[in-house]
């Protein structure tokens, strides 16, 4: 469970960003003249935040801050701005922006996620229009999936947008609840990819990584493999994590230069990692947790301080202290 006031202070960093219009990058293909737009013009309900996946994250924390703690004074201004946005007329702009030809490939896998994690989100909350709303962009997102998984060869192993073991994460959750089909499908493909992995060396972080592809593998093999099989699993893919080993894994990156928005990205990482160490705690060997935890919370203490340093993390970075705040809750 977050704190009061961490999540007071999440609260009205994300408050600050998700309908900031400007700066903004898009992922956007050009057809022909008449598709240059504004963000705004393209995304009715999710134009600020910088790009299309912060602002949509930035939403997840928005309603889970409002549902873990709706009596902070920022959950009236959540779900005041949250009624003016997170409308059926918005949203069905977004789906319709899915509709076009030039859209197949947007925001594949990361976005897609965090826009099953949104609604999953915004389904706890029974007694408000957010999960009927976003039904629709949800299960779009649900059936690109469903496509791209069959054809996905090879997972993707980097730790950014395009990592394969994150994003099923995110959506094995929402599956779980609202399509068995998937939820069956994210598992198996999981196991086919991953199951003999062994002695990971953890080539990480790169130099712009936001996410370890070593830990994330691990959460999700946590997630889609039995207690019985996960253990013998994990024993083969870190051999020697009760050692500390391998180092990267257990040590903060250094982040030199926070206006430089990928180097930023390095905040990210030790916040993810604090995430997905706690969110592994429960499912590691005895001996392993103290260390776990500990290496949790250095990961965390060394970006907490900097999630306003710079637009290039502000418009992003409370959604992964969130996530590691939560663990496993996550």
């Amino acid at each position: 469970m977050i704190e009061a006031d961490l999540a007071a202070r999440l609260a009205r960093i994300a408050l600050g960003h998700v309908t900031r219009e400007y700066p903004a990058k898009l992922d956007h293909v050009l057809a022909r003249p008449g598709d240059v737009a504004s963000p705004r013009a393209l995304h009715p309900a999710f134009y600020g935040s910088f790009d299309w996946h912060s602002c949509v994250h930035g939403w997840w924390l928005l309603l889970t801050v409002l549902r873990l703690h709706p009596n902070l004074i920022e959950a009236e201004e959540i779900a005041l701005l949250a009624g003016r946005v997170l409308t059926d007329e918005a949203i069905a702009g977004e789906v319709a922006y899915l509709d076009r030809p030039e859209s197949a490939g947007f925001e594949r896998p990361y976005g897609w996620a965090w826009a099953l994690a949104l609604h999953h989100e915004a389904q706890r909350h029974a007694d408000r229009p957010w999960g009927g709303t976003l039904y629709a962009l949800a299960h779009a997102f649900a059936e690109r999936l469903r496509e791209y998984l069959p054809k996905l060869t090879y997972p993707i192993r980097v730790g950014i947008h395009t990592n394969t073991a994150f994003s099923l994460t995110l959506s094995l959750s929402w599956a779980e609840a609202n399509a068995p089909d998937l939820a069956d499908m994210i598992r198996l493909r999981s196991i086919e990819w991953f199951e003999t992995d062994r002695d990971a060396p953890a080539w990480e972080p790169g130099g712009d990584e936001f996410l370890s592809a070593t830990l994330c593998e691990a959460v999700l093999m946590s997630r889609v493999l039995e207690p019985a099989r996960f253990g013998p699993w994990f024993a083969g893919f870190l051999p020697r994590a009760v050692l500390g080993e391998p180092e990267t894994l257990f040590t903060p990156a250094i982040v030199s230069d926070r206006e430089d928005g990928k180097i930023a990205h390095l905040d990210g990482l030790n916040l993810s990692r604090a995430w997905a160490w706690r969110a592994l705690t429960d499912h590691l060997p005895t001996d392993l947790r103290p260390r776990a935890r500990a290496t949790a919370q250095a990961h965390e203490a060394s970006a907490l301080p900097h999630l306003t340093d710079s637009y290039a993390g502000e418009h992003w970075l409370a959604t992964y202290a969130l996530m590691a705040a939560l663990g496993s809750e996550c």
